[in-house]
């Protein structure tokens, strides 16, 4: 069932990121609020205040030094825990990196910095929002690398994805779940091990069985894809 509000959303992606993290240490997972509009400093701020008793070493990290000054500011009883992802590389490379880090709008222009300290992190680590995957997209050698090298090691702990006539939701330890809006509200299509893409979301709420003729095409250039590796 799909959240009522953000606050919902928030508790659910709490109890799911928890249950995540209790499955060990050292895991890499995901989470995604994509509303729009959305005000993302205040919630993970506040996630990370209901996380500290169960990961007393964690630490929240921005792209930027702007980020990290305003995050601070808001929140002075957790400064010490909040910083930028240059900061962490440098504590890094001084002490052994520990805890849980919870990484905010990493971005395709972080993506090496955002490997280097994810690499040198012996705790668990979370991205919030993130965008990485936007540097894998195309056919190259280096897209391929990316996306079947460090991007496929993440596992998603709660992603709540609405769109005009649809949401997705996730949550740890459930499966993707697909909601059609209806003229009454929203209602369940469909259940999915992994993500599902656009052809398999659009096949789910149409209610064919068959896919068509663009779902052919980008099976075939999958495939091509996967034979050029």
């Amino acid at each position: 069932m799909l959240p009522a509000d953000l606050r919902t959303a928030e508790a659910e992606a709490l109890e799911a990121l928890q249950a995540a993290l209790a499955a060990g240490s050292g895991g890499r997972w995901t989470v995604e609020f994509r509303f729009e509009g959305l005000r993302l400093m205040p919630v993970v701020l506040r996630l990370l205040q209901e996380l500290i008793p169960d990961q007393p070493e964690g630490r929240l990290l921005f792209p930027d030094a702007g980020a990290t000054a305003l995050a601070r500011r808001d929140a002075p009883e957790l400064a010490e825990r909040i910083g930028s992802f240059s900061d962490q590389r440098r504590r890094q490379q001084e002490v052994p990196s520990r805890g849980m880090l919870l990484m905010v709008g990493a971005s395709q222009a972080e993506y090496e910095l955002v490997e280097e300290v994810c690499g040198g992190h012996g705790g668990s680590v979370v991205l919030v929002n993130p965008s990485l995957e936007d540097a894998a997209v195309g056919i190259g050698s280096v897209a391929r690398q990316r996306r079947r090298g460090f991007l496929a090691g993440w596992r998603p702990a709660y992603a709540l994805l609405p769109q005009a006539d649809r949401a997705l939701r996730c949550a740890y330890p459930g499966e993707w779940e697909l909601y059609r809006l209806d003229p009454d509200g929203f209602r369940l299509a469909g259940r999915f091990e992994q993500k599902p893409d656009a052809e398999q979301q659009d096949l789910a709420l149409s209610g064919r069985e068959q896919v068509g003729l663009g779902g052919n095409l980008r099976a075939l250039g999958q495939m091509i894809e996967d034979l050029q590796n």
